[in-house]
């Protein structure tokens, strides 16, 4: 879980074989649940029935639904990081600058569209504070692989400038994936590609090829 995030209702970190198989087991279900009826539909009874475990037994790791979310939340959210910081590693030219963050947003609204369940978490970010809080950290976090890969195209670049328009652009471009899957998807695809244009926009101006 993201060090950003003490969260009230914490769960137990399960450190036998057994107790995280039976985590990722009821992870699964809370998974296929939220995709068959949403989030507000899920019900810790309905989480227990289906991993063949006891109320009881399901609350020693989840005292309640809020920490299943959570805990969905960040795995999708380690697995963007992974995706972006992968992305942007080999970053040092503009022109692979450009490339490689069209390609990362084009990947990430991929990755919204192709996943009910994270378009359920993160559609209800907003009326959450702790998700709201785990967003934010995501941003940051984001935004200081982005930073990195705009100082190795511009090193005499000031890095507070950098690191503040940077985590910007990844909050923005959160913002930007919640409100393109909430529209028509010819719409939520166009608002997607305005976002990329404008960023690079504002990355790339001034620098020298």
């Amino acid at each position: 879980m993201n060090q950003n995030t003490a969260i009230e209702g914490a769960r137990r970190e399960p450190t036998q074989k057994r107790s995280r198989e039976r985590v990722e087991r009821i992870l699964a279900c809370a998974s296929a649940l939220i995709e068959r009826g949403g989030s507000d539909g899920m019900r810790m009874s309905d989480v227990a029935e289906m991993a063949g475990i006891s109320i009881g037994s399901l609350y020693q790791y989840f005292p309640d639904k809020g920490s299943i979310i959570r805990t969905l939340a960040e795995r999708y959210n380690d697995a963007g990081q992974a995706c972006i910081a992968e992305n942007l590693q080999d970053v040092r030219d503009i022109e692979g600058l450009r490339n490689a963050f069209g390609a990362l947003i084009d990947i990430y609204y991929a990755m919204f569209l192709a996943e009910p369940v994270m378009r359920d978490i993160w559609s209800g970010t907003q009326a959450d504070t702790a998700l709201r809080d785990i967003d934010l950290a995501d941003s940051r976090i984001n935004g200081a692989v982005l930073a990195a890969a705009r100082a190795r195209v511009d090193p005499m670049a000031d890095w507070t400038e950098l690191e503040t328009s940077s985590f910007l652009i990844m909050q923005l471009g959160e913002a930007t994936m919640r409100l393109a899957i909430s529209v028509e998807r010819s719409e939520g695809a166009a608002l997607v590609e305005y976002y990329k244009r404008m960023v690079l926009r504002e990355m790339l101006e001034g620098l020298q090829p």
